[in-house]
């Protein structure tokens, strides 16, 4: 299936299910914004890196219109719907001021690992617990989808676009394990390291050595 939607493009990225609040305020957007939210339209927000507009990105639906400032900026709540793929960009609609394109809605298979998943909670809990971090996840680790935890593992931009980009969430499970496996021994020793530097300038109760 394929369409036309409005676009949005963001230095950031959006997953299916996750709630963005957004500041409005060039002409564009503010057009774009009511026009979608007076017809009930969706829009997309594709994924900008290094100023180049990618391919993939998240169908968006406008859920409330916070606040309409004196001169037209807007604060709205929105809320990610499905994941797209751009096949192609109309820079120019007549009579608009914003950008479109023609998307297709690729399949983002949802069956998971049940194990799979569990390891990667566990391994999110020891993150957190490295970083004296707090955050409730409200599900049984069995049903959170990989798009729930995905910004709060600490993936660089380039890594959440590509964790968008992985439409099984087998392969999605397996990137966030394979993440974790990293960062988490580099943030254990981090700890290690500040531990050490506190006790430079310390006297320290050592044991003598006895030179044979």
């Amino acid at each position: 299936m394929t369409n036309f939607i409005p676009i949005f493009p963001l230095g950031v990225v959006v997953y299916p299910g996750e709630l963005l609040n957004l500041h409005i305020f060039e002409p564009r957007y503010k057009q774009l914004i009511s026009e979608c939210h007076e017809q009930k339209k969706p829009f997309g927000i594709p994924t900008v890196i290094e100023t180049k507009m990618k391919d993939f990105g998240s169908l968006v639906t406008i859920t409330e219109i916070s606040k309409v400032y004196d001169n037209g900026e807007m604060d709205i709540r929105t809320k990610g719907e499905r994941v797209f793929r751009i096949l192609e960009v109309i820079k120019e609609i007549p009579d608009k001021l914003y950008s479109g394109a023609i998307v297709n809605y690729p399949d983002t298979y949802e069956q998971g690992n049940i194990e799979l998943m569990r390891k990667v909670m566990a391994g999110i809990r020891d993150l957190h617990k490295l970083l004296n971090v707090t955050k409730e996840f409200k599900k049984p680790d069995e049903e959170i989808r990989s798009y729930e935890v995905a910004h709060h593992i600490g993936l660089s931009l380039e890594e959440e676009y590509e964790l968008l980009g992985l439409l099984d969430e087998r392969q999605r499970q397996e990137y966030l394990k394979r993440h974790l496996a990293k960062v988490i021994p580099m943030v254990a020793g981090m700890e290690q390291l500040k531990e050490k530097i506190k006790l430079n300038g310390h006297f320290k109760n050592l044991p003598g050595f006895d030179a044979i």
